[in-house]
């Protein structure tokens, strides 16, 4: 047998592994490594080195990106006070004094007083639960409508698929503003779910052919053709193939229709056709405050800032998570 020569100080060779006919076979240097260190070392095949999931993949990058944990403190910061106002705002946002009408800020009213006399400290507060519950409600309507009826025509086709997509150009076609001024204008009532419906019935489109396309890919691949073979049913193709793996762009974008959903309700009430009072609001505290912008600023200031940061740290989070999201990106 002929010798083997030992290799030089400082040369990676490749590693060497058994065969079962007892010969030998070269592996890379990395694989080498790999069978070198036991298996629940980093980078070995047990446990500790299963490769990750999509999901796990995306939290790993959005806990690292610095936009999605300044983006998501401010959201569990709204939804705190959302939830409990009286935590930082002791007051009643419809007590008003008009004896200390367009007053500015003084002790225990940092943000002064509006045109009523009402402090605008605890009705911008109180503000940012309207604000999220039509932004959260809204969404998730849209969401669950958009995807049920895009994903059902983008899987099955044919009939269905071309009498949705012509249903969805017509919704298209009607301004959402102006379709508020008209369907909103006949509404009594001073409650969100007036509001919350329109922005269902005018925002599901969008949501549907984000969900057709998605799904329409999806289902073109092989692991899905493979489990039609073996008899998978359509709703379990629908519920645990294709759902799971299209659900993403739909994700993205309802995060980020979140905060529009937020800034048409403010826009709606400014117009006088949303939310009306005693309902507490940043659109209808904005427009109260609009005709006195020169002798009473912080009556708009405080609500109209209010309402920015919260429709920018919804869109900062949505591009966060489409960022985590999309493989493509990374």
């Amino acid at each position: 047998m002929p010798e083997q020569q030992l290799p030089a100080p400082g040369h990676r060779s490749a590693a060497v592994a058994p065969t079962g006919a007892g010969g030998a076979m070269d592996l890379a240097v990395s694989e080498g490594a790999a069978l070198e260190r036991g298996p629940g070392e980093p980078g070995a095949g047990g446990p500790a080195g299963k490769p990750r999931s999509l999901r796990s993949d995306a939290w790993r990058d959005l806990r690292r990106n610095p936009v999605f944990l300044v983006s998501g403190l401010l959201i569990v910061f709204l939804v705190v006070i959302s939830i409990r106002p009286s935590l930082i705002a002791g007051g009643n946002p419809l007590s008003c004094d008009l004896a200390r009408a367009q007053e500015g800020s003084g002790p225990g009213h940092p943000f002064g007083f509006n045109g009523q006399g009402c402090d605008v400290y605890t009705r911008t507060v109180y503000g940012a639960r309207t604000s999220v519950v039509v932004g959260v409600c809204a969404s998730l309507g849209v969401a669950a409508a958009g995807s049920l009826l895009g994903g059902l025509a983008g899987f099955f086709g044919g009939f269905w698929d071309a009498v949705l997509s012509r249903i969805t150009d017509i919704f298209f076609a009607v301004p959402v503003v102006l379709g508020g001024l008209v369907l909103l204008s006949v509404v009594t009532g001073s409650t969100v779910w007036p509001v919350i419906g329109f922005m269902v019935l005018l925002g599901w489109p969008q949501i549907s052919r984000i969900a057709r396309g998605s799904v329409i890919t999806v289902k073109q691949h092989d692991f899905i053709q493979a489990a039609r073979a073996l008899g998978a049913s359509s709703t379990r193709l629908l519920l645990r193939h294709i759902l799971p793996n299209a659900i993403a762009p739909v994700i993205v974008v309802a995060t980020i229709a979140l905060g529009t959903f937020i800034a048409l309700e403010a826009t709606l009430s400014y117009l006088g056709v949303g939310l009306k009072p005693p309902t507490v609001s940043w659109g209808i505290d904005i427009s109260d405050a609009s005709p006195y912008i020169r002798n009473a600023p912080h009556m708009l200031l405080w609500p109209a800032g209010a309402l920015a940061v919260t429709v920018l740290a919804f869109i900062m989070l949505g591009d966060a998570v489409r960022d985590a999201l999309d493989p493509k990106l990374r």
